[in-house]
């Protein structure tokens, strides 16, 4: 089992709604369109990479989850200037464009994604932070190049359940990258995701667990009618307030999705 990426007992038979059919699927392909016309323009903004002013790449980052057919509404303050580690619980493919509405941050991805055609180079331009999950004696380094990005000022974004979960389980915050934000002194901004239907109800239909496909995932997606996804900013985690990364980890982990959130302005999208 990697160190990074521990398994999660979700799959898509047990876990994950269908996709819808008959009409559904018209509304899937226009929904697709309209996702890969809005990711070509952020391939073309791509090389002005970190000058690109931070309201632009939410405002993408919102637009390309809209284009999905997914309602979104962003919960809470805003994130902290400066170097922050945002934290999040981790569902959908679609968690790293929310994450981003949040604030632009830099992601964690496995060092296998840099080989990738196309993909990799722009993963690389976009700053991405790349690591080997298999490797033990990699995790200090990778602890290490994570707090001096979070001391230059930067926004790093990790999911550290590891892996995704149906979002009706969730998994526990696993403690390693809470350390870069106690050694670079920042503090750490949880976010919340849950994905509904219009009705309100829970839905597992963004779910990108198990041996699922992305192309399935994305399809599932745009053939849903109704989604919304529910982004809540919870309250900043100061640094000095935790002595250790065990505790920052235990303080940063969400409640479960049932339970009662406070009471938020509310921005939709």
């Amino acid at each position: 089992m990697s160190v990074w990426l521990p398994g999660a007992p979700c799959t898509p038979r047990a876990c994950v709604e269908p996709a819808q059919r008959g009409a559904a699927a018209v509304r899937a392909v226009l929904r697709l369109t309209a996702v890969t016309v809005v990711l070509l323009a952020g391939i073309v903004l791509l090389p002005a990479g970190r000058h690109l002013p931070a309201a632009l790449v939410r405002h993408w980052s919102r637009t390309i989850v809209r284009a999905a057919g997914v309602r979104v509404r962003v919960h809470g303050p805003a994130a902290p200037a400066g170097g922050v580690l945002l934290v999040a619980n981790h569902i959908s493919w679609l968690d790293i464009p929310l994450l981003a509405a949040v604030r632009p941050a830099r992601m964690i991805a496995k060092t296998e994604i840099r080989q990738w055609p196309v993909a990799g180079a722009l993963a690389a331009r976009a700053g991405v932070v790349f690591i080997d999950r298999d490797r033990l004696r990699a995790l200090p380094g990778t602890v290490a190049r994570l707090a001096d990005a979070l001391r230059a000022g930067a926004a790093v974004g990790v999911f550290p359940e590891g892996s995704t979960w149906c979002g009706r389980a969730q998994g526990t915050f696993r403690r390693a990258v809470f350390q870069a934000a106690l050694d670079a002194g920042v503090p750490v901004q949880p976010v919340q995701l849950t994905y509904r239907l219009a009705t309100g109800a829970a839905s597992t239909a963004p779910a990108f667990v198990g041996d699922d496909s992305l192309l399935a995932s994305v399809w599932r997606v745009a053939a849903t009618r109704g989604l919304v996804a529910e982004v809540e900013v919870r309250p900043v985690i100061r640094p000095g307030t935790h002595p250790d990364r065990r505790s920052l980890a235990r303080a940063a982990q969400p409640p479960p999705t049932d339970a009662p959130s406070p009471a938020h302005p509310v921005l939709t999208a």
